[in-house]
């Protein structure tokens, strides 16, 4: 048994440590865009991300104007979003990333510029958005609010996509009852903000789109393990009371 003090570990835990890793590994990955240019996926200015599950599930779409790197570090490290604090997205599920970096706009500075600009990152979130909720088993992902519709018309470019969870927790996370489990957690939390709040329509959504989720990956996991065959008959003890 170690002597070493618990409460005076100075690191983060072990799966902490493994996002935060794996996440600045794929933020600093070089990635040529249309114009030939080279920069590494996170210092693109502006740009649409996307998150997946364990299943390839789509689950989450945004969009930023102040670097890729930021926004999805904000939303995956320090819960500094509306989506984490109220658990409508659980930074756990996500194994994937997708972005859709626009290195055009990466040097705008006059209103004009930057009005142009937001016109097209809104057209391509709706896009994107409108692309992942086809592709979704649920018809249906998880954010809250629904994007702006488009102003311009866009054709979505070339993305890059990466997984951003080691083997090591995968193997950890990526068990059915760990999931099942995981998922219902973010359930409670989700419907106790709703009890406690005057929320608007999106947030029940969302809370309907996960409990779709829950059913699914539980019935799933039910089926393989042989469904209504693996069922146990309750024995009648003659002469005992329950």
């Amino acid at each position: 048994m170690s002597d070493r003090d618990p409460d005076s570990v100075n690191f983060p835990p072990f799966e902490t440590e493994d996002l935060r890793r794996n996440l600045a590994r794929f933020l600093d990955m070089p990635f040529a865009d249309v114009q030939g240019d080279i920069r590494k996926v996170g210092n693109y200015k502006w740009g649409v991300y996307l998150f997946y599950d364990y299943d390839g599930e789509p689950i989450y779409v945004g969009q930023t104007n102040e670097m890729l790197r930021t926004r999805i570090r904000r939303h995956l490290t320090n819960q500094r979003t509306d989506a984490v604090a109220m658990s409508v997205l659980d930074p756990f599920e996500v194994f994937e990333i997708e972005v859709y970096p626009l290195p055009q706009f990466q040097n705008v500075h006059t209103k004009s510029e930057k009005d142009a600009a937001k016109a097209y990152l809104n057209a391509l979130e709706h896009a994107v958005y409108e692309k992942a909720v086809a592709g979704s088993e649920f018809k249906a992902i998880l954010n809250e609010k629904d994007p702006p519709p488009p102003t311009v018309q866009v054709e979505i470019p070339k993305p890059f996509r990466m997984r951003i969870v080691s083997e090591e927790v995968a193997n950890i996370r990526s068990h059915p009852d760990f999931r099942i489990a995981r998922r219902s957690l973010i359930i409670s939390r989700l419907a106790q903000v709703i009890s406690e709040r005057k929320v608007q329509g999106g947030l029940r959504r969302v809370l309907l789109t996960q409990a779709k989720r829950l059913q699914w990956l539980a019935d799933r996991r039910y089926q393989a393990l042989g469904g209504a065959a693996s069922v146990e008959q309750e024995t009648d003890y003659e002469g005992e009371n329950d």
